[in-house]
């Protein structure tokens, strides 16, 4: 996480590590491998370089999947004492923000604060880090890439001589009015990087609210926001004057994930292209905006173990100034395929599925597909009259490869896979636009299949695929509270006809089906979690964000913030978390009419109630189940589930006519005792007890 400055204070931590006084690190004492990390910035370094077992603890807000001993420790904001401090951490990672929490760890645990507010900042944690867990060469590619993204910007805009007015505009639910980034935050220098000019507020700090004489005057040209920032749009820009600005007239408004926009991070570069490409889309789409050669870089061979494949490999290649990602399947001799995307095609001799960067995507849509499809093959060298090809957005390097063999049969499935921005829920969730692939899937066997068996074929993957994506409870990225996905809307198939002895059929029933349904359904599950952290481990509070639900929006305006971090601990607790999971199911089944009948549930929520209450300290009979959760969109069960959290946590007589609530406890600060009672967060003034509420 980030916290604005005006000015750059870069990390300075290369000293303390080398003299090793003071808790900090002498360089004999070898790299750590119990380390906590309560940046998510410093999470995504240490993965990058190559390091992610030493992470033993996280925050909720990183997506490295809770497996093999690793634990999450709270959030960035309100970081879990007790639960580092049992991980025994040789090195906790922190920001100057987390200072008074030293305190409060170990006397012998090792601690490294870094900010991440600017590139140069960026750069530097980078270099401390890579020196830490002595992968200074990584270390150094790592950042030769994202300072040669800023530079290739840099190059790009140079071209244009004008600039838009941008603004990052954010907000929630409940916001009363539009509020922006304060004039010194490192979002509006983002901003200038991207070749955008930001508004001038006359105000500092993270942010601070946009009145509509200053939306007026600045009329923006662009604006973009993240995550809930969505809710600000449908609250404001249908309205009298906040409408009648050049973005929102234009349709001019673009969303991006909040860790992109948030937070400086090791894909800041690439959000700098993204942003940029959506500023300059006409600009950057003429052909004397390229400063690159459009050509092949490089090629990383598959095993793929078929007598009819050449070879299969993934080819690195500079397309539109930017890196590309294609995977190419050629064949000995020409075949047919089937493909969701061309339809049926006769003597192809490769397949494909080729893998663009955000930066691209809004200038391959203007370009069309056609034009788009003809400018890669020829790039990678391959004839478009023999080549069959899918395209997405989700990362190549995340490509599962499954192979299953069994009594002859083997079969292949090549899968890329990306959920969190556009899955939906057949029958449920609206279609409004085509775009090609995001689960794509490429399969082939060693037998010749039949058209019918090909066609087959494809209903049995697809089946495999939505059976991964409701066993990883994947949720639609349009009504995620309500509904399981089915697929991204934009997915697609090719089946390849192959070689080998005749099968007419690939249904369930066959053996040929199983081993297809097995190796999608396994490269869909390795690939979503390489893409998008899609794991059955993952926490509920991330459950709770895939349904668009942040605790901050769950709670009425009369729960001060100081009931966050108590919330935070208690759903990081397995029983409680075991309970808030059983009501997501109870609420699908509720949803889809599967469920009459809530008396029992409700009885359970209540005895999970005075559970709640017992821990905070409080007797039997002093908690009722009240209605906290007030928002309609939230199913019933789900609802009752957090009201029970809420109504154990807070007194019967705490909210009377709507007065504020006020917390029993008199807590000056945490000290042994209190870190490990469930309410120690909470105190009288509403604030977190001993540091600050960052």
């Amino acid at each position: 996480m980030v916290r604005e400055k005006n000015t750059p204070v870069f990390v300075a931590v290369v000293v303390s590590l080398l003299v090793g006084v003071g808790g900090a690190f002498a360089m004999e004492t070898g790299p750590p491998k119990r380390v906590v990390s309560l940046l998510p910035s410093a999470t995504e370094i240490v993965d990058a370089l190559g390091e992610s077992d030493a992470l033993k603890g996280i925050t909720v807000h990183d997506r490295l999947p809770i497996t093999g001993g690793r634990r999450v420790v709270g959030s960035v904001f309100h970081p879990d004492v007790s639960a580092i401090k049992a991980l025994l951490p040789d090195l906790v990672i922190l920001s100057p923000q987390h200072e008074p929490l030293k305190d409060l760890l170990d006397a012998s645990t090792r601690t490294i604060s870094l900010e991440f507010t600017s590139i140069p900042q960026l750069s530097d944690a980078i270099r401390t880090l890579g020196t830490l867990f002595h992968r200074e060469r990584e270390a150094r590619e790592l950042i030769e890439r994202i300072e040669g993204e800023v530079h290739l910007v840099r190059e790009k805009l140079a071209k244009i001589p004008s600039r838009k007015r941008v603004m990052r505009f954010m907000g929630r639910r409940d916001t009363e009015t539009v509020i922006a980034p304060g004039d010194d935050s490192f979002q509006n220098e983002l901003i200038r990087l991207a070749g955008g000019t930001p508004p001038s507020l006359g105000r500092n700090g993270a942010i601070v609210p946009v009145s509509l004489d200053a939306w007026r005057t600045f009329d923006p040209e662009v604006l973009y926001g993240c995550g809930e920032d969505r809710e600000v749009a449908l609250s404001f820009f249908h309205q009298p004057g906040w409408r009648d600005v050049t973005a929102v007239r234009d349709g001019k408004v673009f969303y991006f994930p909040c860790d992109l926009t948030c937070r400086i991070s090791i894909h800041t570069g690439t959000f700098l292209l993204w942003l940029a490409s959506l500023l300059y889309d006409e600009e950057f789409s003429q052909p004397d905006a390229l400063v690159r050669v459009e050509r092949i870089e490089g090629k990383r061979e598959l095993s793929v173990a078929l007598p009819y494949v050449q070879s299969a490999e993934v080819v690195s290649s500079t397309i539109m100034d930017v890196q590309n990602k294609t995977l190419l399947v050629r064949f000995t001799e020409p075949l047919d395929v089937l493909s969701t995307l061309e339809g049926p095609k006769r003597r192809q001799r490769v397949v494909g599925n080729h893998a663009s960067p955000p930066p691209l995507w809004s200038l391959s849509h203007r370009m069309g597909m056609a034009v788009w499809r003809e400018r890669v093959l020829r790039t990678l060298g391959v004839s478009p009259r023999e080549a069959t090809l899918l395209f997405t957005g989700a990362s190549m390097d995340h490509l599962s490869v499954q192979v299953k063999r069994r009594n002859g049969l083997t079969v292949y499935a090549l899968v890329t896979a990306g959920a969190a921005s556009n899955a939906l829920r057949a029958s449920k969730d609206e279609g409004s636009w085509e775009e090609p692939g995001t689960i794509n899937i490429i399969i082939m066997t060693n037998r010749r299949l039949a058209p019918q068996a090909m066609a087959r074929a494809v209903v049995t993957a697809t089946e495999a695929k939505t059976a991964a994506l409701q066993d990883l409870d994947v949720r639609s990225s349009y009504r995620g509270v309500r509904w399981q996905a089915t697929g991204t809307g934009t997915d697609e198939i090719i089946v390849v006809s192959g070689k080998g002895g005749p099968s007419t059929m690939a249904g369930g029933h066959t053996r040929l089906g199983e081993l297809i349904a097995r190796a999608v359904y396994d490269g869909v599950r390795e690939a979503l979690a390489g893409q998008n952290g899609f794991v059955a481990e993952r926490t509920v509070l991330w459950r709770l964000h895939e349904r668009r639900l942040e605790l901050s929006s769950l709670l009425p305006r009369e729960v001060p913030n100081s009931a966050l971090p108590t919330l935070e601990r208690l759903l990081g607790k397995p029983r409680y978390a075991s309970f808030l999971e059983m009501a997501f199911a109870v609420s699908d089944a509720w949803e889809n009419g599967m469920v009459k009948d809530l008396e029992m549930f409700q009885r359970l929520a209540v005895v999970v109630m005075s559970e709640v209450a017992k821990e905070c300290g409080r007797g039997e009979g002093e908690a009722i189940l009240r209605t906290w959760v007030v928002r309609q969109d939230v199913p019933l069960p789900l609802a009752i589930a957090l009201n029970a959290f809420l109504s154990g946590m807070f007194p019967t007589d705490e909210v009377i006519g709507g007065r504020r609530v006020e917390f029993p406890l008199d807590a000056e600060g945490i000290g042994e005792e209190a870190e490990d009672s469930l309410c120690s967060s909470l105190s009288p003034r509403g604030k977190r007890a001993g540091y600050p509420p960052w």
